[in-house]
């Protein structure tokens, strides 16, 4: 089935830094769409707009403080991509099925693990 085609997207065409140039502002189309229609995402946005201060004013070391920053960016990143997957499970179908409950049901797990990284990994750092 060799029509000319690689399978991939058309819109792969970009190189260089007009690619770098476009990725940027597809993330930032991104990150205002989460903000936009995701509640937890914007309740995720308000922990990381407290927390991340908080680490920078602990006594921790600068490793420290990095990794609790970034226990807080992981919150953010996976709440981002269960999104993306939930998107598109209901792009594809908004019937029930096993599969995209599932789907959706992993990826809130992946969330879930990634908030509990934050308590755990602050207590070592500032108790450890």
């Amino acid at each position: 089935m060799d029509s000319g085609h690689s399978g991939e997207s058309p819109h792969k065409g970009k190189t260089g830094f007009k690619r770098v140039w476009n990725a940027f502002f597809y993330s930032m189309d991104g990150l205002r769409a989460a903000f936009r229609h995701e509640d937890a995402f914007r309740q995720e946005v308000l922990l990381a707009a407290l927390l991340i201060p908080a680490a920078l004013f602990t006594p921790a070391t600068g490793t420290g403080k990095a990794l609790m920053i970034a226990t807080v960016l992981l919150v953010l990143i996976v709440e981002l991509l269960n999104s993306a997957v939930e998107a598109a499970v209901d792009r594809i179908s908004l019937e029930n099925h096993a599969l995209a409950k599932r789907a959706k049901d992993i990826g809130s797990a992946a969330v879930f693990l990634a908030l509990v990284n934050v308590p755990l990994v602050w207590g070592l750092v500032l108790l450890g």
